[in-house]
C-alpha cells in the first residue's frame, strides 16, 4: 500500500535510512533527511506491506522551472528487487503528471542506483565524484514528462 507520509512515520523512516547506510546513504545524511521530513516535504509517500514500512520516496516541485524532482528514495534491504521501488516511482510519476505546468522530472542519485532510473527513461545529465560523501557520486538524471 502506498500512502502519504505523516509525521508519525518519521522514526520508522530514519530507521529505514539507517538500514540503507552506508550502502546507499552516508551517515551524515541522516540529519539532512530529518530536516527534510520536518521542513521540506511537499509530497512524500511511504510503502507499507503487512503493516510494516518497507519503502518511501518524495517529490519536490519547482514550478518556475516547470520541474519536479524525485527525492529521498529508499527501500528496506529485505524488500529490494521485488518491484516496490518501481511501483513507488510510477505512483509519483502519476502524481507529477497531474500537476499543471510540470513537464520535466529530475532525480539526483548515485552510481549505485542510476540504472534503475535509466530503465524508466531517465537520461544521465551530469555526474560529480564524491558529491554525497566519499564513494557516493552524484548522478543527476532528467526525463521529459511526456515519456510517463
Amino acid at each position: 500500500m502506498i500512502r502519504p507520509y505523516t509525521p508519525a512515520d518519521k522514526e520508522q523512516l530514519l530507521y529505514l535510512l539507517r538500514l540503507n547506510t552506508p550502502t546507499y546513504f552516508a551517515a551524515e545524511e541522516e540529519s539532512d533527511f530529518a530536516a527534510y521530513l520536518e521542513e521540506h516535504v511537499e509530497d512524500y509517500f511511504v510503502v507499507e506491506e503487512s503493516g510494516k514500512l518497507v519503502g518511501a520516496g518524495g517529490i519536490n516541485y519547482f514550478p518556475d522551472e516547470h520541474l519536479a524532482r524525485i527525492s529521498w528514495d529508499m527501500i528496506h534491504p529485505n524488500f529490494q528487487g521485488k518491484g516496490i521501488g518501481t511501483q513507488l516511482l510510477q505512483h509519483r510519476l502519476q502524481v507529477i503528471s497531474s500537476k499543471p505546468g510540470i513537464n520535466m522530472v529530475i532525480v539526483r542519485t548515485t552510481q549505485l542506483v542510476y540504472r534503475f532510473y535509466e530503465k524508466v527513461g531517465f537520461a544521465l545529465e551530469q555526474t560529480e565524484k564524491d558529491f554525497w560523501a566519499k564513494g557516493l557520486d552524484l548522478y543527476q538524471m532528467r526525463m521529459p514528462l511526456a515519456k510517463v
